[in-house]
């Protein structure tokens, strides 16, 4: 009851204060008992980046946006959402270098805009990996379906008192996340493995299928390109963000890195490329081999090549299918562990969620609870609920992060003059509303060009802005961001834009998620991280005293 009379002056506490670097590197990482297993080098990470990267974003759902959004333009749609997961990737990869911890998004969000804002992304962090598990577990089943010659829903069980989009209960999916469960807790090192075995295996299987599938292209099909317009290809792109997700596990695998400083960056840049460059090639193989309004939105490449006269390859493309979903289950299943080991270390959720086991150097209790949520709701909601609910979370941490780097790199406390961090400050307010702006305009159909280039012009003076009258606080170590603060500001922008572009459901459903972690947080997390702090920092006066003694002692004698 204390604690909850006291919830202003803790809640204000908690706002206004900042983790440190060497906080998060060392102090934290300690509650865990046992470190993690420094045991993954550059190639381990292109490898898991590839088999995080390449999987139902791409056999699934590019089907769904061809056929109801984008027509042929959804290559258009890849590279818009390609591109800005790029810009925040890079983002990722200056924090990762610096703070190589299994927090990931949560610890840099942490450090630069303090642990209310971390705790809101780290509720959709979580959030995001569940239901990203979720939907490639479903899409295995419907791909597996395809493969045996039947419709996914008669590997369903239909339950007819539940309602629309969650009545077809897979129980295939559940059985696959346990396999995923029991790799995933053995060994970091195994699961890399498997993961490089599978994806060899998988980028033979994309191979096969442009070159096969541009035997049997037809030019025709392209016409024409943007049946829906543009509004169609952004909005296609703000849910093909779900096929950019992996790269965001692979930033909390830095505490099990080698090297962080020389295989992050070659890691996460390295498999984002060529992820890009596999889904630009596939869409187009697929539009151009069939007609985007007869697609399956099931399993749209097997049904495209066996309407093609290729019968026998639907099975090469279904086994390919599954073999990189398991990858991309593979992966979120690691990361998403991680993320909430490195929040149960703050002591925002129960510290038992920290433990990692000695004999496996794996977060085990932390994987089996969040796979067990993922499999409950696997069993139950549609693949098409999942992925546009998720993309909100992606976003949401995608535009979090430059953010972040932002005020890394133009405000050090103590430093930063008052002028100079009203400056930053109003600079990062006009960014936001010049692309909530843009947002408003493009949803109200505004065909007035002269308004888009007030947006624009609003953003790139606010950008300018910060370039020229605010002087960088701290430059990146070991390795930046090219082109700040440029860089960061078209990822807010784009990722805002993005945001503009998914459905109103979506949106209700992010925000009574966002409102159930709130109540969390201000009923146990925060009392819980406040403790901890107040705790730490008698400890550390403590330390100073003992210090002064020792030292007062030798003094004397």
């Amino acid at each position: 009851m204390r604690a909850l009379k006291e919830i202003p002056k803790r809640l204000i506490n908690r706002i206004v204060s900042r983790s440190q670097d060497e906080y998060e590197l060392h102090e934290v990482k300690e509650r865990s008992q046992y470190e993690m297993m420094k045991i993954l080098e550059g190639w381990d990470l292109i490898w898991f980046g590839v088999g995080s990267l390449i999987g139902a974003g791409i056999f699934v759902l590019t089907g769904i946006q061809a056929k109801r959004h984008a027509g042929p333009a959804v290559v258009l749609s890849f590279l818009v959402a390609g591109s800005s997961a790029m810009l925040s990737l890079l983002c990722y990869v200056e924090f990762a270098v610096e703070i190589p911890v299994a927090g990931g998004s949560f610890a840099y969000i942490k450090v630069e805009l303090g642990e209310f804002v971390a705790f809101i992304a780290a509720g959709n962090i979580l959030m995001e990996y569940i239901l990203s598990g979720a939907a490639l577990a479903r899409a295995w089943t419907s791909y597996f379906a395809t493969l045996c010659d039947y419709t996914p829903d008669e590997f369903r069980v239909l339950a007819p008192n539940l309602s629309k989009n969650y009545n077809h209960l897979d129980p295939i999916a559940v059985v696959v996340i346990a396999v995923v469960c029991v790799l995933a807790v053995t060994s970091t090192k195994v699961s890399s493995r498997v993961n490089v075995f599978a994806s060899i295996i998988h980028m033979g299987v994309i191979i096969f299928i442009i070159i096969f599938g541009l035997t049997k292209a037809n030019i025709s099909n392209y016409k024409p390109f943007i049946p829906y317009g543009f509004e169609g290809v952004f909005r296609a792109s703000a849910v093909l963000f779900f096929a950019f997700v992996g790269f965001d596990a692979i930033s909390t695998m830095a505490e099990e890195t080698k090297n962080p400083a020389q295989d992050i960056p070659f890691g996460l840049i390295g498999s984002m490329v060529i992820a890009i460059i596999s889904y630009c090639f596939l869409a187009i193989t697929l539009c151009l081999m069939q007609p985007y309004f007869e697609l399956d939105s099931d399993a749209p490449f097997s049904v495209a090549f066996r309407n093609a006269g290729f019968g026998w390859a639907k099975y090469v493309v279904d086994m390919g299918a599954l073999k990189g979903m398991i990858t991309v289950l593979l992966v979120n299943a690691i990361g998403q562990a991680r993320y909430l080991t490195h929040i149960a270390r703050t002591h925002m959720l129960p510290p038992w969620f920290a433990q990692v086991n000695k004999s496996f150097g794996t977060p085990v209790n932390a994987t089996v609870v969040m796979l067990l949520i993922t499999a409950i709701i696997a069993l139950f909601t549609d693949l098409i609920v999942l992925s546009n609910l998720l993309s909100i979370s992606t976003l949401l941490i995608f535009l979090m992060v430059p953010v972040a780097l932002l005020v890394r790199r133009y405000y050090r406390a103590n430093e930063t003059t008052y002028t100079n961090l009203i400056t930053l400050l109003f600079c990062i307010a006009f960014i936001f509303c010049s692309a909530i702006a843009n947002v408003v305009l493009w949803n109200r159909k505004d065909s007035n060009w002269k308004g888009y280039i007030v947006t624009l012009s609003i953003w790139f003076i606010s950008t300018l802005g910060l370039k020229v009258f605010v002087p960088q606080a701290r430059y990146p170590k070991a390795w930046g961001v090219p082109f700040m603060p440029w860089v960061a500001s078209a990822s807010i922008f784009i990722n805002i834009f993005l945001l503009g572009s998914i459905d109103k459901d979506s949106f209700v459903r992010f925000g009574i998620w966002t409102i159930i972690l709130i109540v969390y947080y201000l009923l146990f997390g925060l009392h819980a991280s406040y403790d901890i702090s107040k705790a730490m920092e008698e400890k550390q006066a403590q330390d100073v005293h003992n210090i002064t003694i020792i030292e007062q002692v030798d003094y004397h004698s």
